[in-house]
């Protein structure tokens, strides 16, 4: 069992999946703009140099496929080799569909209805959005641990809110698709179950809705910039006071679970 070390002196340690683009990166460089050391997680290890590279301020490129056992424990042995410990984890890396491309937002959720989803699909946007994540998590729950004060930052969608979709005056009504916005269904329960496992630790849990970003995510038919749309996760990633256990989304507003 690694025993915790003294790590209030030493440098603020982040980590970000899916970081290479879109709101990932815009996040790990608001971190690394702000005195963290950042590792620049991504699936494909050229493509997580190039970011970190443009990000400059010592942020590292480390590969990372989250759906990956061997991945995962090689993220993590680099890290306690290097630092021993973690200070933020920032779970952003998702994916919406199983690499199908669609026209529009409507044609990408009619297409996700419970009643027509292909599972196999299914299987594929879960592996990521809520195994993988968990699965991360969980192997870097002792590096947190390492350090006297670590947080874990979960990126999600307010389209995974059970009251939101339950009321039927509210616009979200009829988003409920079981791909992507159950997914985050399934992770909001998990990062609820957690905040609430850790809340006498020294690990604080968020849960952040981004905006409708333009990315890869959205098949690009967001509406705002990757920028714009992560100014949530970062204004959370980077305050340190505020409580575990919370779940919000553009300029602080809190969403129901």
């Amino acid at each position: 069992m690694m025993q915790k070390m003294e790590t209030s002196s030493k440098k603020k340690v982040a980590l970000v999946t899916g970081a290479n683009q879109g709101m990932g990166f815009e996040i790990a460089k608001a971190l690394a703009e702000n005195g963290y050391t950042v590792y620049v997680a991504a699936r494909n290890l050229q493509n997580g140099q190039n970011a970190a590279a443009e990000i400059g301020y010592g942020a590292r490129a480390i590969q990372l496929d989250i759906t990956e056992k061997n991945s995962i424990e090689d993220l993590k042995m680099q890290v306690e080799k290097d630092f021993g410990y973690l200070t933020l984890l920032v779970n952003n890396a998702a994916i919406s569909h199983a690499g199908k491309a669609y026209g529009t937002i409507e044609e990408m959720r009619d297409a996700q209805r419970a009643s027509v989803a292909p599972i196999a699909e299914l299987y594929t946007v879960w592996n990521t959005n809520v195994f993988g994540t968990l699965a991360i998590t969980q192997a870097l729950l002792p590096l947190l641990h390492n350090a006297p004060a670590a947080r874990i930052v979960n990126l999600t969608s307010a389209l995974g809110s059970l009251t939101l979709h339950a009321d039927p005056n509210s616009p979200f009504r009829g988003g409920l698709d079981v791909m992507y916005a159950s997914s985050k269904t399934a992770l909001n329960a998990i990062t609820l179950s957690l905040a609430i496992e850790l809340e006498n630790s020294n690990i604080k849990v968020n849960l952040v809705s981004p905006g409708f970003a333009s990315t890869q995510l959205t098949n690009f038919l967001g509406t705002q910039t990757p920028k714009e749309a992560a100014a949530e996760p970062i204004r959370v990633a980077l305050d340190e006071n505020v409580p575990s256990g919370t779940f919000t989304t553009a300029t602080n507003i809190t969403v129901p679970w």
